[in-house]
């Protein structure tokens, strides 16, 4: 029911809002103060003031509270600690290089020479940090490494003389300078490990420099020379094993015709003494053939030498003689050979018993 007057303009009814939509403040500022409580520890993170900080890989970190170096040391990571109280710092554990630059010295000889860069590859053992930090502070390097290099490089450079800087002994450098940082860190800071150290060339005066290159292109002429020499000889003496390779070849050559040669005449002399010993085997043979044909014949011979086989003869011999005789004397003659043949058959029976 409209109880408005006549006259006046009716208002439709409001809602009366609930209490979140009539105050939002207090949730807006509950949420803004959860967001800084949570971001504002971490985005200062990287100072000192922070609630979490964060330890990069191949560090620790070492704390001070209150200026005092607390004995905690925390590994990698993010950490907690009690901002404006506490302060950090990461330490690094694995191999760094440490680089010392500009560094003079004056030799034996009082000449000033620069080593414009040396390297110093160490480690500082995790075991050893707090002692380290403790006793030498952050800055442990500059102490044992930089101001050490400065200290050892003076003392080799006012010991030797340019000459032995420069060229002779430089390639010892390296290795002295090692041992004498290590030996002082072993005793003083045993954390500290001197792996290695490279030194550069130092810089010395143009006027000594030029000397120095002078002398270097004479020695590599000399050096140049040498080998040249030694070249020669070496062909000489190659030409001179050649020659008697050749030499000990054409003789051994000579050695092995001879020694054919001889083998032939040799093989030679063999058969000859092999044919002339089967043609006195076959002579010999040949005579002792003839000899015992000659024998049996005598011995035949004597058997045939009786007097009828001797009158048989001289008959056969009478009349196979085509000639023919004539004269007052012929039958004497026949007579006288008669007379021959009783002569011997009185002769032949004493021979043939004998």
């Amino acid at each position: 029911m409209n109880t408005a007057g006549p006259g006046t303009t009716a208002r439709p009814p409001t809602m009366r809002p609930n209490a979140v939509e009539a105050n939002p403040l207090p949730t807006l500022i509950s949420v803004l103060g959860l967001i800084f409580a949570v971001l504002i520890p971490i985005s200062i993170a990287g100072t000192n003031f922070g609630i979490v900080h964060q330890i990069p890989e191949g560090h620790v970190g070492v704390y001070w509270r209150g200026g005092a170096l607390l004995k905690t040391i925390s590994g990698p990571g993010f950490h907690l600690m009690m901002p404006f109280l506490t302060r950090y710092e990461p330490i690094q554990v694995t191999i760094q290089t440490d680089q010392v630059k500009d560094i003079p010295c004056g030799t034996k000889g009082g000449v000033m020479i620069y080593f414009e860069k040396i390297e110093v590859v160490n480690r500082l053992n995790r075991e050893y940090v707090y002692d380290t930090i403790l006793n030498y502070g952050v800055s442990y390097d500059k102490t044992w490494i930089y101001d050490k290099i400065h200290h050892e490089i003076n003392q080799f450079c006012s010991s030797h003389s340019l000459q032995e800087v420069y060229i002779d002994q430089f390639d010892q450098i390296d290795e002295t300078m090692k041992e004498a940082i290590q030996r002082d860190c072993t005793r003083y800071a045993p954390g500290i490990e001197i792996i290695g150290v490279r030194v550069t060339k130092p810089k010395i005066p143009s006027s000594i420099a030029r000397n120095y290159e002078i002398m270097e292109e004479e020695r590599t002429k000399v050096m140049i020379a040498v080998e040249k020499q030694k070249v020669a000889e070496k062909e000489a003496e190659t030409l001179k094993k050649r020659a008697v390779t050749d030499a000990e070849k054409d003789a051994q050559v000579s050695a092995i015709l001879m020694q054919q040669r001889v083998m032939e005449k040799e093989s030679i002399m063999r058969q000859q003494k092999i044919e002339d010993e089967m043609y006195l085997a076959r002579e010999k043979s040949l005579a002792d053939a003839n000899y015992y044909r000659v024998l049996r014949e005598a011995e035949a011979n004597k058997l045939k030498l009786t007097p009828e086989y001797l009158e048989l003869r001289f008959i056969e011999s009478i009349a196979n003689n085509t000639k023919l005789f004539f004269g007052e004397k012929l039958p004497g003659m026949v007579w006288d050979q008669r007379l021959l043949g009783s002569f011997l058959s009185g002769v032949a029976p004493k021979g043939v018993e004998a």
